[in-house]
């Protein structure tokens, strides 16, 4: 694994604590999502969620749309949209459950989510990468926020160059 990259480690079983869409609702975040020009596609319970690489309750993606359920973590969200915004939109259409093999555009999806966390009320970063700790995601320095603070240098200036932050 490259030492910058993030990994995520499939769940069998939702981790405590974890802030799920349920809590925040779908609202605010589709606002958010809309922004970027993307949807959010609300899935019912109990049915699998289109486009999920994890499978489980985590996000999918399809083109321009993010499939969530009420039971998906906000941190999968966010996560998921991110690797459609990161992307140029000309490759958007063409994503299905997979955005990415790009480091680079990996470790911006990490950096991105953390501050569009901030957007949306009673989540802010610092639960996000609480949530994201808790979850399973990797850092070569061991926490989200070491990773974000001390060395997420490159994955700032990818998004600095294509005004996203």
């Amino acid at each position: 694994m490259h030492p910058e990259t993030s990994s995520l480690q499939e769940s069998s079983a939702p981790a405590d604590g974890v802030m799920r869409l349920r809590e925040i609702g779908f609202d605010l975040p589709a606002a958010l999502l809309a922004r970027f020009g993307l949807l959010l596609q609300r899935v019912e319970p109990g049915e699998p969620v289109p486009g999920s690489f994890w499978g489980d309750e985590e996000a999918g993606i399809i083109g321009n749309t993010v499939h969530a359920r009420d039971d998906t973590p906000v941190h999968s969200l966010l996560h998921e949209a991110c690797h459609l915004i990161v992307l140029p939109p000309e490759r958007r259409p063409d994503v299905h459950t997979d955005a990415t093999d790009s480091i680079e555009e990996e470790d911006a999806t990490c950096y991105l989510q953390i501050v569009l966390a901030d957007e949306l009320p009673g989540v802010g970063r610092d639960r996000l990468m609480t949530d994201m700790d808790a979850w399973g995601y990797s850092f070569r320095l061991g926490s989200t926020r070491a990773w974000f603070e001390q060395d997420a240098t490159e994955a700032k200036t990818f998004l600095q160059a294509r005004g996203l932050i």
